[in-house]
């Protein structure tokens, strides 16, 4: 997300932030740079002007020139402008309304509308906690009715009940109607897109709206289109009136540009991004939080959340308690590798850890996930005697092991190897009295990390993780 203007926006900051003083000449050439990493990564030039202008203005000004660090003021008034250009704050979703309250997912064909009406669902029934029906009004697009009833079956939602030839208009009474005596608080009205804009379209969601008078009208929109997202947001505005958008794919494009111009375009604040194919990968928009991932400055908010919501933490207390009083086994060590798992993609991750953006590129080249479920592999292939007592494992039993996992037996070596390491790092740090007392012993720690796999990150051979 957003690698190409992460990278070039950090080459740029690098560059200023690495000299004592400023002259607007350094600030002229800063923005410079930063204007072509902007419309290289698709943002749309007026927003790219009006962004430009307004970070200029500032970073000229006094509290700048006289900083006793000018490179980090830039870097900051820079990051304040993107947040107030992605919407200041995040607005939430309106349940200002007698139940059922409707919404209604707008947007063309192609732009994951279906996947993220359920997505939606899954979200207002898990954090709001409230009873969700999903209902499809696509008659068009060949199964589309029985996507978003799979989907639903997914998400443990409800679907409307389909009935074959009825028109959209008449479903979305039926759904309400559905709705209300079902006791449901929300009903998702998933639309009929179309490959282009065009008035039939139009129309049609104008006649549904009227019947369904939603609280929310969310426009659906493609972060890998660029440009054509932000005159597809203006139209949509323009002759329906938008209240919100989602992002979709935005984890596809490393430019996904179209986030920075849609909100000012269209007027309607971005609420939420899917960033992947799963139904749980969809998260609210925070606009501080993004931007501070965009300049790679990590997100560690968004990261503690995911973690919260993903990892068993009585497993994971239980996990630390074993590691501290150094009996960590590979039983454990399999448990921490599919918690990981859960948090999402090794790129995803080290992109909201600040100052670990930047080797997010050299972990995904190095297969940082695929190297992941290979470890798993590994250890399900030994015994349960063999990961209660590693040191069980010789030649024979490691050739078995390779075999049984599809990999070279170097690869269980440099596992082990990697195990070995971690056990010694945390037999140290118990004996130390853990990391609270790491923290006052600096030089321990540090030789202690120079020993472990983390140590050799990201130089050398090793992407410095223990796979």
């Amino acid at each position: 997300m957003f690698d190409t203007l992460s990278n070039k926006l950090s080459d740029c900051f690098r560059k200023i932030t690495s000299r004592g003083v400023l002259n607007e000449k350094d600030i002229d050439e800063a923005m410079r740079e930063i204007r072509v990493a902007l419309l290289e990564a698709d943002v749309a030039l007026p927003v790219v002007k009006e962004f430009i202008a307004k970070v200029k203005e500032e970073a000229l000004g006094e509290k700048v020139v006289r900083s006793v660090q000018p490179g980090q003021m830039v870097v900051k008034i820079v990051h304040d402008a993107l947040t107030r250009l992605l919407g200041e704050e995040n607005q939430g979703l309106n349940f200002q309304a007698v139940p059922p309250v409707c919404i209604l997912m707008v947007g063309l064909q192609g732009s994951g509308k279906t996947t993220s009406s359920a997505k939606l669902g899954l979200w207002i029934k898990n954090k709001l906690h409230k009873k969700v029906l999903l209902a499809s009004l696509d008659i068009y697009r060949p199964a589309a009715q029985e996507q978003l009833a799979a989907l639903a079956k997914t998400a443990a939602l409800e679907a409307l009940p389909i009935v074959k030839g009825e028109k959209p208009e008449a479903i979305t009474k039926r759904a309400v109607d559905y709705a209300k005596k079902g006791g449901f608080d929300a009903v998702i009205l998933d639309t009929a897109g179309r490959l282009h804009l065009d008035q039939p379209l139009m129309d049609e969601v104008k006649a549904v709206k009227k019947i369904a008078n939603p609280t929310e009208t969310i426009l659906v929109g493609d972060a890998m289109l660029g440009q054509d997202a932000c005159v597809i947001a203006k139209e949509f505005n323009e002759q329906i009136g938008i209240t919100g958008l989602i992002l979709t794919r935005i984890d596809g494009s490393a430019r996904a540009g179209a986030a920075l111009s849609m909100k000012m375009v269209s007027g309607a604040p971005i609420k939420f991004l899917g960033i992947g194919e799963k139904i749980s990968e969809f998260e609210e928009f925070h606009p501080d939080r993004l931007a501070g991932r965009i300049l790679g400055q990590g997100d560690v908010v968004s990261l503690v959340e995911k973690a919260m919501e993903n990892v068993d933490r009585q497993e994971a207390e239980k996990t630390a308690s074993k590691m501290m009083a150094g009996k960590f086994d590979l039983e454990d060590m399999l448990s921490q590798l599919r918690q990981m798992q859960k948090l999402g993609s090794m790129g995803s991750l080290l992109g909201m850890i600040p100052g670990l953006s930047k080797f997010k590129n050299q972990i995904e080249e190095a297969g940082g996930d695929h190297l992941i479920k290979t470890q798993e592999a590994i250890i399900l292939s030994m015994t349960k005697q063999e990961r209660k007592n590693p040191d069980l494992i010789k030649a024979s039993r490691k050739r078995r092991i390779a075999a049984g996992s599809g990999v070279e037996v170097h690869e269980v070596n440099k596992l082990l190897k990697a195990y070995e390491q971690m056990s010694t790092l945390m037999k140290r740090m118990g004996k130390l009295g853990g990391m609270g007392a790491l923290l006052g012993k600096a030089p321990a720690m540090t030789q202690m990390l120079k020993n472990s796999p983390l140590g050799k990150f990201p130089g050398g051979n090793r992407t410095g993780f223990p796979f």
